[in-house]
């Protein structure tokens, strides 16, 4: 017969308890605030000018019109389109400032009279003689 003894195992000794170092302190984040929206300035693409004539020019003609500004030259014309019988009409789709312009028959005779004159968002309605 075989003789066990135990042995008791003694606790390990109490050691010195130490202070944790306090954990960090977290933040909340701010409340935050719907901000204001951002202001953003840009200079504006320009208005369009509608043009139109209000002239009986004859069948198988065309009216141009020249100019000095809007894309326009006074070297070579713009056809505008006849939306009538009477009526010719042309849209610039952006003027920055405004402009002059005179009214030519087939691109070759010019309108009597002074110039025309027109600003960005205008639509200007002329009678033209020739």
């Amino acid at each position: 017969m075989k003789k066990t003894t135990k042995t008791a195992k003694t606790p390990a000794p109490a050691t010195k308890t130490t202070a944790h170092a306090p954990a960090p302190k977290i933040k909340a984040p701010a409340a935050s605030t719907p901000s204001a929206p951002a202001v953003v300035t840009t200079k504006p693409k320009g208005s369009r000018v509608t043009l139109v004539a209000k002239v009986d020019i004859g069948y198988g003609n065309t009216l141009f019109v020249r100019g000095g500004g809007a894309g326009l030259s006074w070297e070579k014309g713009t056809a505008l389109d006849c939306t009538a019988g009477d009526t010719w009409t042309l849209i610039l789709p952006v003027v920055e400032k405004p402009f002059t312009f005179k009214l030519v028959l087939n691109d070759t005779l010019w309108s009597i009279g002074e110039d025309y004159s027109a600003a960005p968002g205008d639509t200007v309605t002329v009678t033209p003689a020739f």
